[in-house]
This record gives structure tokens, C-alpha cells and sequence, in this order.
């Protein structure tokens, strides 16, 4: 059975590291979303990824909102991380992700969902293509 919860150690709340993910990691978006990642060595936690997310205060400014967004992306991530756990969860390596909210209005769940499934594919399609090349050095 596969765990659909999302723990304490799947959050990445390190300063050291998201101020890593800002200066080395890479990126792309997928409307209305911004994923941000870095591999971490040595892991930080017993999972294969680290997930924080991110809603810009400047866009919205009432808490309720961001919240609300917040919870929105998270939940989406949760019921879908098991596809990254399945093509990267035997590796050492540990990747860290940061999800940004890049949109200008507050979008129902079923759009961030969409966006999700279509991000984390892409992320996994790059990563994927990424290890074979640095397989190939």
C-alpha cells in the first residue's frame, strides 16, 4: 500500500540548502507553478526528495490566501510524489524541491493539480536524461 501522507522529513526547512537550491539549482515552470531543484549529497533525511513550496507575499497579500495555496500545492504534491519515490527512491541521492506559485490569481485545486502532474513528469523526464549524461562522462 502506498503512504500518501507527507512527514516531517520530506520538508525541506533548511536555510543552508534553499539558499543552495537559489544559487546552483535548476529550474522550469509549468503554469501556475515554478519548480526549483538540487541534488543534495549527503541526503538530509531517509527520502528521496524534500518538498518546500512557496507563494510570493507581493501577489497576494492576505495570509488566508497564501495559506490556501499553499495547502493547495502541497496537497497535490503529497497525492503524487509516489512516481518520483518509484523512478528515484532505490538512489542515494537526495533531491531537494522548491514549488513557487507564479500565478496572478488564486486558481482552483483541479488547475494546480493539472499543473502538478505535468511538472513532476517533466522533472522526472529531465532528471532521468541528466543521469544518462553524466553516466556518460
Amino acid at each position: 500500500m502506498k503512504d500518501f501522507s507527507f512527514k516531517s522529513g520530506e520538508r525541506l526547512k533548511s536555510r543552508k540548502v534553499i539558499g543552495q537550491l537559489f544559487e546552483e539549482g535548476h529550474s522550469f515552470g509549468q503554469y501556475p507553478l515554478r519548480l526549483v531543484w538540487l541534488e543534495v549529497n549527503p541526503p538530509r533525511s531517509d527520502f528521496p526528495a524534500q518538498l518546500s513550496i512557496s507563494v510570493p507575499k507581493r501577489r497576494f497579500r492576505h495570509a488566508v490566501v497564501r495559506n490556501q495555496l499553499k495547502r493547495k500545492v502541497r496537497e497535490a504534491y503529497r497525492l503524487r510524489k509516489h512516481r518520483l519515490y518509484q523512478k528515484f527512491g532505490d538512489q542515494d541521492n537526495q533531491v531537494a524541491l522548491m514549488v513557487i506559485y507564479t500565478g496572478k490569481e488564486a486558481l482552483p485545486y483541479q488547475e494546480i493539480e493539472i499543473a502538478m502532474d505535468r511538472l513532476l513528469g517533466r522533472f522526472i523526464k529531465t532528471r532521468k536524461i541528466q543521469q544518462r549524461q553524466t553516466n556518460q562522462k
